[in-house]
C-alpha cells in the first residue's frame, strides 16, 4: 500500500476503536518511514469519538540501536507513541539465524529495551518464536526486558505452531512466573498455519492476556494473523466467557474489511466469519424457514451488528424452501399469487436450479437480484425473470462481465455497481466498455 492507503486505513482504525496502531516497519524503506511519520502526525493527535483519548502509534524496530532511534523519528510528532522491538527467543532462530547464544540473546534484548526506553516510557518486547521457545528461558528474557523497561510483553506464536490449550498455558505460566508480571501488559500475537490464530488468541485472554495483535480479514504473513473482527464479535456475543471488554465500533466492521481488501487486492473468502459474503447467506429451506420467523434461529449476531443491512441474504437454490421463495416474490412485488401458484412456481424454480447454478450479488446490499428480461422458455414462470448470470472480479465480487472496474475493484461497494455500457437506445446496438466489439442485446437494468 502507498501513503494515502496507509493513511486512509489509520484513520478507519481510529473511527473503529482501535487502542493502538502498528503503523509499520520505519527502518525497511524511506516509504515506510514517511508513512509511519504522517500517520503520526495526522492520525496520532485525533480523539474525537474515543473514549480514552488518542490512539497510540506504535512503529516495530529489530533490537538494534539504528532501528529504534529511527523508530522513534518517525513516531515523534505522535501524542501517544511506542517502540515494538523484537528479538528471537527459540533455539532454532538462536542457532540457525542469529547464530548467538541465549546468554547474548538476553544482553542484546536487555539493552534494546533500555535504549527504547530513553527515548519513550511506552516499550512494547516480542520474543520471536516464543511459541516454540523453552519457556524457563522465556521468563529470563522478560525478566530482564522489564527490568530494562518494557511496558507490554507480546508473546508471538510466529510459526502459528501452538494449539489453543498449549498457548494459553504458556501465557499462563509466564503470568505467573515472570517478575514484575503485574506491572506490564501481556499481549497476544498469533498466526493462523494451523487456522487456531483466533482460538488461541482469545483462550490466551482468558488466562490473563490484556492486548491482542489482530489484524483486518486476518491478513498478515503466510496463513495471515488472528482476524480482529472475529476476536470482537466473540467477546461480544459471548461475553460470559471474558473477562474483559473492548470499545470497537462493530458497527465498522464491514466498512473496515472492504477497506483493508480493496486497498490491498486480497479479497475476503465468501465463507469468511464476520465479513465474507456468506457469513449472514442462507440456502437450506429449514434454515430460511427459520430465519424468516425469527432471525436467532440461525443467526447468533445481526447483519447490522456489524455494519451491514438490517436483512440477511437468503439464497435462492436448489435447497431454499416455499417460504423463501414466496419471500422473494413479495419482495418483487408479487403479492396478488395464490398458494397454489406458490407451489408450482417454486417446484419449477427447483428444476431451473437443478440444471445450472447463477447467482448475482449486490454488494452493497447483500441481496439477489434477477434481470427484468422476459423469459423465452415456455417452461419458465413469464412474470419471474430470468437470472443474470455474473462471474467474480479480481477481488471476488460478483461483478457483471462488463463491469468497468473488473480488474480491480474500489473499497466502497457502492462503487461496484458498475457501468456496464450505455443501454442500447430503440433495441440498437450497444458497444460493450471492455471490449472492440459490437454486441446487440436487449435494453435490460444491470447489476454488480
Amino acid at each position: 500500500m502507498n501513503v494515502q492507503e496507509k493513511l486512509a486505513i489509520a484513520k478507519q482504525l481510529h473511527a473503529l476503536g482501535c487502542d493502538v496502531i502498528e503503523a509499520g516497519f520505519p527502518i525497511a524503506s524511506p516509504g515506510d518511514f514517511h508513512a509511519v511519520k504522517t500517520i503520526a502526525e495526522e492520525v496520532g493527535p485525533l480523539t474525537e469519538g474515543r473514549k480514552h483519548g488518542a490512539m497510540t502509534i506504535c512503529g516495530l524496530s529489530r533490537a538494534a540501536e539504528k532501528d529504534i532511534e529511527t523508530c522513534f523519528k518517525a513516531l515523534e510528532p505522535a501524542p501517544k507513541r511506542r517502540i515494538h522491538t523484537f528479538l528471537a527467543t527459540s533455539d532454532i532462530h538462536l542457532e540457525h539465524k542469529l547464530k548467538i547464544s541465549r546468554q547474548q540473546c538476553v544482553e542484546q534484548s536487555a539493552k534494546a529495551v533500555a535504549f527504547a526506553a530513553s527515548l519513550t516510557p511506552d516499550v512494547e518486547f516480542s520474543p520471536e518464536d516464543a511459541g516454540r521457545s523453552d519457556p524457563e528461558f522465556l521468563v529470563e528474557v522478560l525478566n530482564a526486558v522489564i527490568e530494562a523497561g518494557a511496558t507490554t510483553l507480546n508473546i508471538p506464536d510466529t510459526v502459528g505452531y501452538n494449539l489453543p490449550h498449549e498457548y494459553a498455558e504458556m501465557i499462563e505460566f509466564l503470568i505467573a512466573n515472570v517478575t514484575g508480571a503485574e506491572n506490564v501488559i501481556f499481549s497476544t500475537h498469533c498466526h493462523n498455519d494451523l487456522g487456531v490464530a483466533t482460538a488461541n488468541t482469545l483462550e490466551a485472554v482468558r488466562k490473563g492476556a490484556r492486548q491482542v495483535e489482530v489484524t483486518i480479514n486476518g491478513i498478515g504473513e503466510r496463513a495471515g494473523n488472528t482476524a480482529l473482527e472475529e476476536v470482537a464479535m466473540a467477546i461480544t456475543t459471548r461475553p460470559q466467557w471474558f473477562p474483559v471488554y473492548h470499545d470497537i465500533d462493530t458497527k465498522q466492521l464491514m466498512r473496515s474489511s472492504r477497506m483493508v481488501s480493496g486497498y490491498t487486492g486480497m479479497m475476503v473468502q465468501p465463507n469468511k466469519a464476520i465479513t465474507g459474503a456468506n457469513a449472514f447467506a442462507h440456502e437450506a429451506g429449514i434454515h430460511q424457514d427459520g430465519v424468516l420467523k425469527h432471525q436467532n434461529t440461525y443467526e447468533i449476531m445481526t447483519p447490522e451488528s456489524v455494519g451491514l443491512g438490517e436483512e440477511s441474504n437468503l439464497v435462492l437454490g436448489k435447497h431454499s424452501g416455499r417460504a423463501a421463495f414466496e419471500a422473494r416474490l413479495t419482495a418483487l412485488g408479487h403479492t396478488e399469487l395464490t398458494p397454489e401458484q406458490i407451489k408450482s412456481f417454486t417446484a419449477k424454480f427447483k428444476e431451473i436450479a437443478d440444471e445450472k447454478k447463477v447467482r448475482v450479488c449486490c454488494a452493497a446490499t447483500r441481496r439477489t437480484h434477477f434481470s427484468s428480461s422476459p423469459s423465452s422458455s415456455s417452461s419458465h414462470p413469464s412474470f419471474l425473470p430470468r437470472p443474470l448470470i455474473s462471474r467474480r472480479c479480481a477481488d471476488g465480487h460478483g461483478c457483471r462481465p462488463r463491469c468497468s472496474s473488473y480488474s480491480r475493484c474500489g473499497a466502497d461497494p457502492r462503487e461496484r455497481h458498475v457501468e456496464a455500457g450505455e443501454r442500447a437506445r430503440d433495441g440498437g446496438e450497444q458497444r460493450a466498455r471492455d471490449g472492440d466489439r459490437e454486441a446487440a442485446q436487449p435494453p435490460r437494468r444491470q447489476h454488480c
